[in-house]
């Protein structure tokens, strides 16, 4: 019987096995967490009543609805975060112009942004440059895209871009199975340590 040969192969073998499996689930879990929250938001909007949801009666049916899901279905279905499943289906009601690099959280970012222009360039933005959560925050806060339209010429607006990237985190495939829209997605509850049975069971029933 040949013997197991201990070497950096082996080890970077199974690190590219793993990595790669991380990132398949981390894909998954989270285009399925969108896909439901998506479709929760078009039975909102299908069921609304001449835009009611705009009035003291909307506000309430959905204070309503807010405290029979949380019942049922656990955490996750706060009062804000059902009008954000609302408004991301009215913002996007072809669920194929969704990006899958993009976490709920960051949608949520860019859900709180009126302006239609200025959506899609930090949406486009997150996707190229692979922007976290934290970071996207930064760049809404810190008003980047104001601060493009407001520069003249080409070498100002690069300048302004290149100090935009400065301080940049960038997202792992972890960091979307540690965010707590996914915790309270699988009704997990985040400060209790999670054994890894009980993920992956949680895992496969949401897939």
């Amino acid at each position: 019987m040949q013997s197991l040969t201990f070497n950096k192969k082996i080890i970077e073998d199974i690190k590219e096995v793993i990595v790669s499996s991380r990132q398949k689930v981390a894909y998954e879990v989270n285009n399925t967490m969108l896909l439901a929250y998506w479709n929760v938001g078009k039975i909102i909007v299908e069921n609304e009543q001449n835009g009611n949801i705009k009035a003291k009666y909307g506000k309430q049916v959905m204070k309503e609805l807010s405290k029979e899901l949380r019942k049922i279905l656990g955490s996750g279905f706060s009062v804000s975060n059902l009008f954000n499943m609302r408004r991301f289906y009215i913002t996007y009601p072809k669920f194929q112009t969704l990006s899958g690099k993009l976490s709920w959280s960051h949608y949520c970012e860019l859900l709180s942004i009126e302006n239609i222009d200025e959506r899609n360039f930090y949406e486009k933005e997150c996707i190229n440059s692979n922007w976290s959560v934290r970071e996207i925050k930064r760049q809404i806060d810190t008003s980047l895209f104001e601060r493009l339209l407001l520069s003249e010429g080409k070498s100002n607006k690069e300048k302004v871009y290149a100090l935009s990237k400065e301080g940049q985190t960038l997202n792992v495939p972890e960091d979307i199975l540690k965010e707590p829209y996914v915790f309270e997605f699988l009704n997990l509850k985040e400060p209790k340590p999670i054994l890894e049975k009980d993920l992956e069971r949680k895992l496969v029933k949401h897939m």
